[in-house]
């Protein structure tokens, strides 16, 4: 069942980043404005206080998140229909992926089905949508594993980033 979810996992992403390159002309990526930064910072207070009131733990903005996120799900902490609180799971997932690779950014990502808030790659227009990334599947009943989303969607963009210099290659770590 998870090779599966695996699998359909990294096809919506691969056909999600191509609708988006495709549809660039309908397309327009912009900086946060404040109000976009607070509600951020809300989503991130709103999962730091659920850790610490029911694990004991804060939110440290480093890779032992991906645990925490993950014994948030496990746990059922969050109801499946809390779509707000679901989706600040990934703003959380969204911070670590910009800290693991640089060349990602918070943006605006506009296009004709919406407003949404995302990661991308400044020079190519290559998006991520972390916020909805685990609210999507905890929404119909599913527990993500949240290290293996997070390194799909590393996965995922790596072809859109900047090549390193002398031939070499990102190594990549949930850990």
């Amino acid at each position: 069942m998870q090779a599966v979810l695996r699998s359909l996992f990294t096809a919506l992403l691969m056909f999600s980043s191509a609708l988006a390159s495709a549809q660039s002309s309908t397309t327009t990526i912009t900086n946060l404005s404040w109000t976009d930064e607070s509600f951020l910072s809300a989503q991130r207070a709103r999962v730091d206080e659920l850790t610490r009131v029911r694990l004991g733990t804060p939110i440290r903005g480093d890779k032992s998140d991906l645990a925490t996120v993950q014994r948030i799900i496990d746990r059922d902490l969050i109801g499946r229909d809390d779509a707000l609180m679901q989706q600040a799971l990934g703003v959380i997932l969204g911070d670590l992926l910009v800290r693991e690779e640089a060349e990602l950014k918070w943006k605006i990502y506009e296009d004709t089905k919406g407003r949404s808030r995302a990661l991308c790659i400044d020079v190519v227009k290559e998006c991520l949508f972390p916020v909805t990334m685990l609210s999507r599947r905890m929404a119909v009943g599913l527990k993500p594993d949240v290290k293996t989303v997070f390194l799909d969607a590393l996965e995922m963009i790596e072809p859109h980033l900047t090549t390193l210099p002398y031939g070499g290659t990102r190594e990549r770590s949930a850990e």
